[in-house]
This record gives structure tokens, sequence and C-alpha cells, in this order.
């Protein structure tokens, strides 16, 4: 083991929207969603006698570095330090990204594989959805082919696509309830009814011949239009657990104010509160923004980011 510290910098995910809730092909799940260069997770670890974690979610990194511990079976320990945080429980994949980073440095200290879905079967991370497991090993644009009825694995990355560098996406997190994680999001999804075959359908139909096409040549309005679209279909999956399409009136709310002030396409990523606009340039995505922050008046927080089409970074300090 090196003496030197390990730090692991690992992006925000979005997530577009999930595919099939009803299974009766032999996988669940399955979706879309791309990684962020902000907000971004920083996490820090050195060489320790022991296991020890500080700074935001250091009780997670402290669980999740305990599950490494016990699976890989290493002697000595590691101290670790979130350096920047995610919104937790906020829709942006914090969770995972806070997973993988803390045993992506453990690996990394003591010479393991760091394979990403071998680092989430290790966490017990990608239980449904894996987009976040892809965005911190590729980034970029993610599809991923839901979860087989039996076995643990990982749903399978079915397409990695770079996001064009002047795509911009201007997310708003407001000050409501938390999204749902844990325990209840299980619950949640033991709750859901089966939506419609013609819903699941059409949520396919969509992402294969609106959205995926979109992005292949780049063009943006019929990409946000097809993200519209499926964020529509897939709220209408959610709506027996979420009340509505969306999770809060605010985040209805903040979604159409996108639209009006001139998004391509909008939606809530995953159980939210975070919803999200895409725009062409950094102009347009400042002016959205002015827009926003008005309406938002201080109940909640607005950030701008490009996509990442890099990943998690590691690097020894």
């Amino acid at each position: 083991m090196s003496d030197a510290s390990v730090v692991v910098e690992a992006p925000a995910r979005i997530h577009f929207g999930l595919l099939d809730l009803r299974g009766d092909l032999g996988r669940r799940f399955g979706g879309l969603g791309a990684a962020l260069q902000s907000p971004r997770l920083v996490l820090e670890a050195r060489p320790a006698p022991a296991l020890s974690a500080d700074g935001p979610d250091s009780g997670r990194v402290l669980e999740y570095a305990g599950s490494v511990q016990r699976a890989w079976g290493f002697g000595g320990g590691a101290a670790l330090r979130v350096r920047e945080s995610l919104p937790a429980h906020s829709g942006l994949g914090s969770g995972t990204q806070l997973a993988l980073a803390t045993a992506r440095a453990l690996a990394e200290m003591f010479g393991r594989p760091h394979d990403a879905a071998a680092l989430a079967a290790t966490t017990g991370r990608a239980q449904r959805s894996a987009i976040g497991t892809w965005a911190f090993a590729r980034g970029g644009f993610i599809l991923e082919g839901g979860r087989r009825d039996t076995g643990d694995a990982p749903a399978p990355l079915l397409l990695r696509q770079p996001m064009p560098e002047s795509w911009r996406v201007v997310l708003a997190i407001p000050d409501v309830a938390r999204g749902l994680s844990g325990p209840a999001e299980e619950q949640a999804f033991r709750d859901l009814p089966p939506p419609s075959a013609e819903l699941t359908a059409s949520a396919a139909h969509v992402v294969l011949m609106q959205v995926l096409p979109a992005l292949v040549e780049a063009d943006l309005p019929a990409f946000g239009r097809g993200v519209t679209e499926l964020q529509r279909l897939v709220g209408e999956m959610f709506r027996p657990v979420q009340g509505e399409r969306f999770a809060h009136p605010l985040c209805a709310e903040l979604v159409d104010a996108l639209l009006a002030g001139g998004a391509a396409g909008a939606g809530q990523s995953s159980w939210g509160p975070a919803v999200f606009g895409l725009v062409e340039g950094d102009g347009a995505a400042r002016a959205l923004a002015d827009r926003i922050r008005v309406g938002l008046g201080g109940r909640g927080t607005l950030l701008v980011s490009a996509f990442s089409n890099a990943g998690a970074r590691c690097s020894r300090a």
C-alpha cells in the first residue's frame, strides 16, 4: 500500500427516466441519464491505522468503507474525507457516487480491481438503476438495459454516447421534501402497480425513435421534446406513489417555468426534487437561470452545468 493520499472526483448524474416497471420480458427498470460536471463529489483517502471518515455524509462513507473492508478482507485502514459533496436524496445519485468513490479510493490504496460494476456490487448499489454506476465509470449519456429477474449483476450498459459540448443543464433543487431513498424507496416500488403495456411501449418508442437519434445527430430541440415526453410517460407510471406526475407541486411549477423560459426539454431527475432544463450554450443557460431564480424565490438551489463526458477521476496526491 502506498503512503500517498488518493483523491476521487465523481460526477452527479441526472436521470431522464425508467423504461419498464412491468418486467414482462424478463428484465425490469432500464433507463437513461447523463453525468454532469457540476455539482460533483470529491473524496480524499489517506493511509491510517483504522477506518475513519469526516466531512459531509461521513456516516455513509464509513458504512460503505466497512462493507468494502469486510468484502475484501484487507488489513489496515484509511482516513476518508469528503471535500465536496452532492446534495443528498435530491435525484442526483449522491448515494451511488459516494459508495463508488469510497470503494474506488480503497481499491487504489490497497491494489484491488476497480471495475465499476464490481464496486457497485461490493457496496450494494445498482439494485435497480445502474445509471449512476455507468456514469461513474464512463460519463456521458448512458442507456442501460434493466436488471434480470434473477441474479445480482448491475443492469448492462447498452449505449454510452458523449453529450454535445455546447448543451447545458439548468438545475433547480427546491427546498421541499427530499426524494425517496432506502427502505422508503423500496416500499414505493413494492406499492407501484404495473403500468399498462401501452405506457411502457410508448416510453421505449420515444427513447428509440426520438431521444437516441436526436442525441446522435446533436439535435437538441428533438432531444428535448423526446425527454419531455418521456418524463410525461414516466410521471404517469409513478403517479400512484407520487400523487401527481412530479414529486411536489413546486417541482411541477419549475418544470413548466423551464419550458416556458425556453428550455428544449425539462423534467424531474429520479425521485426529485431536482428538476432540470436543457438549453444550448452558456448565454441561454444564464438567461434561463435568471428567470428561474426569480420564480424559485430563494426556496432552493439553482445551478448551471455542462455535461461530463469523463466519468470519475482518481489521482494520487
